[in-house]
């Protein structure tokens, strides 16, 4: 499974990383791993998010962590927005941003790889090496 942690949705990086999980999303199904995308968005707004074509497409499961729970048991950073954050959209951004982080983890619950500090689009391309690498696909397993 490939756990992924973005800052907020609607937001350039954020977007553009959203949109390209999605473009790669059946390379990730057959290299064996699920995509889960994590942000302390609501779950209204990642519903909205996720549903449409231009980001997750519907192809990419988003799951909501406002209180920052989830993000704090991975040791992320959370910070705040900030007075006047807006999105691409506009809107006010008013919960914390969790640093962009990629977990690799494995059916057995292990993180195999981490991936931080990186472009959104390298993210995703190293995140699907590091899938691939794990040799999770059931082809491999034969």
């Amino acid at each position: 499974m490939v756990v992924y942690f973005y800052p907020s949705a609607y937001t350039g990086g954020c977007n553009i990383q959203a949109h390209t999980f999605a473009v790669n999303h059946e390379r990730f199904t057959a290299a064996g791993a699920t995509i889960l995308g994590v942000s302390l968005d609501s779950i209204d707004r990642l519903n909205t998010f996720s549903a449409d074509p231009a980001y997750c497409a519907g192809k990419i499961i988003v799951a909501s962590d406002a209180d920052g729970a989830i993000a704090n048991a991975f040791e992320l950073q959370v910070r705040e927005a900030g007075d006047g954050k807006t999105d691409t959209r506009g809107a006010e951004i008013r919960h914390g941003l969790a640093e962009r982080t990629t977990f690799i983890v494995t059916p057995n619950g292990r993180i195999a790889a981490s991936l931080t500090g990186l472009k959104p689009a390298e993210n995703v391309e190293q995140s699907l090496k590091a899938v691939q690498q794990l040799g999770l696909s059931p082809r491999a397993a034969r």
